[in-house]
């Protein structure tokens, strides 16, 4: 794979995005990987990569930080990763109207905004690949998980609106959708601390629940069975990226497979009595 195919990759400070930065650049693009802290950015460098500042829910920092790399590219750019989000824990209830629009800033509206600045530079080059990374959550609901799940729902939605679209324009701009269920990585570290900060547990009806989520949160190593690696999401964005027909849908891990069959063969009460118990 030649370097002159530019990737750019949000959310590289640890986990899913970090992986597939340093993998893209040891299969030779030309990796462009992001984080919205400073130090991050710092780290990512010393690990070899070209690394900037772009914080999703910051305007200025997202123009700023695609600007730099149509700079570095003479104005080109192969493909976009859309991956940079946390999950908000807490019940629905107890999720205030500031608190959700904070999940979805980050896990909808920044990935919104930098799309829509991306897709002229690949209409005009005639080529393109936007890959979406959402979740198992943007197919099933499960419960505590409110925020989250519908920021990945409205994801879903839109990211398929687009497709059709961006069809009727280009028929070589590529729109994929990665679907990961448990992948080891400091999300469950990041949720934790999202919850601690936003949500009232000891005033909530559900306290003793949140007792055993707390305890989730906080286990060491793996919490779900069947949990994989962040290479596993690496292989589908590889495939997103070098195929000539991407799929629209990429399955990561077990889970995925599972729910995505049962909420089509389930009636939606068998279907509620299974997931809420995760």
């Amino acid at each position: 794979m030649s370097a002159d195919k530019s990737v750019l990759v949000t959310g590289c400070s640890s986990g899913i995005g970090l992986c597939v930065a340093q993998e893209l650049h040891k299969h030779g693009y030309q990796v462009f990987a992001t984080a919205r802290h400073k130090d991050d950015v710092t780290k990512l460098k010393e690990l070899g990569l070209t690394a900037l500042l772009l914080d999703l829910d910051d305007s200025l920092s997202i123009q700023n930080a695609l600007k730099q790399v149509l700079q570095e590219t003479g104005g080109t750019l192969y493909a976009l990763f859309n991956n940079g989000a946390y999950g908000q824990a807490g019940a629905v209830e107890d999720l205030s109207r500031d608190v959700l629009r904070k999940q979805f800033e980050t896990n909808l509206f920044g990935w919104l905004e930098l799309t829509n600045l991306v897709l002229p530079v690949m209409r005009k080059q005639g080529y393109g690949r936007i890959i979406q990374n959402s979740s198992v959550l943007g197919l099933v609901a499960m419960p505590f998980r409110g925020a989250y799940n519908s920021s990945k729902y409205a994801l879903e939605g839109l990211t398929d609106t687009l497709r059709l679209e961006v069809s009727h324009t280009s028929t070589n701009i590529h729109i994929s959708l990665i679907e990961p269920g448990p992948i080891s990585s400091r999300f469950r570290a990041n949720a934790l601390k999202a919850f601690r900060t936003h949500i009232d547990a000891e005033n909530s009806v559900h306290r003793d629940l949140y007792k055993k989520l707390v305890e989730r949160l906080e286990k060491e190593g793996p919490s779900a069975p069947f949990t994989e690696p962040p290479s596993a999401v690496f292989k589908r964005v590889l495939h997103a990226l070098e195929s000539p027909k991407p799929k629209i849908r990429y399955y990561v891990t077990f889970p995925t497979y599972l729910f995505a069959f049962l909420r089509l063969v389930l009636p939606w009460r068998w279907l509620d009595n299974i997931l809420k118990r995760y």
